[in-house]
């Protein structure tokens, strides 16, 4: 009995998790008129239609491309400043290294709604509005406290006798990073790129805000070419093409997400304990 009631929960907790996305795959294949007439039914003749239509009217071919070079380029930006920095502040003690740590994780106190303003006269000022360099400046400012943070706690972790060893084998201190430490921080800094790869893509307010003046058509970001869908048509709204142009740019997440979800798992876990 217990047996069964827990299969039940977990067949419960499937449905309420999977099938919002099940149904958005599932109504993305439908017209908009049989949406209205059969939204829970299966599609009766599915089709593609609607994702040309949204790749077409959401400009898919050219934002998929600056959403593709601004996340990349975040993510390796981030691994590669945040891995050292918090390396140096999770192993080293130097005169002011708590005061260092807290400059860095306060970033993850300000929301980034309180700097959207500020940011704007900022890259206004410094000539990098409506451009993709300016855009990734701000990912890679707001992606780093966090990344920092999370590494902290996975240096830790590792087993300070590894770099020591290298040490009196005669490596420098940065070759002893490289390559003994950072190999073992594998699964943390996986955990670092997903998270970065998340939040970079699915970014609209700091997008929105940094690329929509003249000449940012062609610097804009899918968020932004999803949010076009819902003003295509004057007196009506495309929900098949919507929910397509979602479906769009919610796989290359989900397909991140399951290609390290188990590297994921192990670097969230791994920094809460200390060898």
């Amino acid at each position: 009995m217990k047996k069964a009631l827990t299969y039940s929960f977990l067949l419960f907790y499937l449905w309420l998790t999977a099938g919002p996305f099940v149904w958005l795959g599932l109504t993305s294949l439908k017209p908009s008129q049989e949406i209205f007439l059969s939204p829970f039914g299966w599609p009766r003749d599915p089709g593609l239609t609607n994702y040309t239509a949204a790749w077409t009217a959401g400009h898919f071919g050219s934002y998929f491309g600056n959403s593709i070079s601004v996340t990349i380029l975040t993510v390796l930006a981030t691994i590669a400043l945040s891995a050292p920095a918090a390396y140096a502040l999770a192993r080293f003690h130097f005169p002011g290294v708590r005061a260092v740590s807290f400059y860095f994780l306060s970033g993850l106190m300000i929301p980034i709604q309180l700097a959207v303003v500020p940011l704007f006269f900022q890259m206004k000022w410094i000539g990098l509005l409506n451009s993709r360099s300016g855009l990734f400046i701000v990912y890679l400012a707001t992606s780093l406290p966090f990344a920092i943070f999370l590494l902290i706690g996975f240096f830790r972790s590792l087993p300070e006798s590894l770099r020591e060893a290298a040490i009196l084998d005669g490596a420098s201190e940065w070759a002893a990073f490289w390559r003994v430490v950072f190999p073992l921080a594998r699964p943390g800094v996986a955990t670092v790129a997903i998270i970065t790869f998340l939040g970079v893509w699915n970014e609209y307010l700091v997008a929105f805000t940094l690329l929509s003046g003249e000449g940012g058509d062609t610097v804009r970001t899918l968020p932004l070419g999803l949010a076009n869908l819902t003003i295509v048509g004057q007196f009506r709204t495309d929900f098949g093409m919507i929910f397509a142009g979602v479906v769009i740019v919610m796989l290359p997440t989900l397909v991140a997400y399951v290609s390290l979800e188990n590297a994921l798992t192990r670097g969230l876990t791994s920094g809460a304990v200390k060898e």
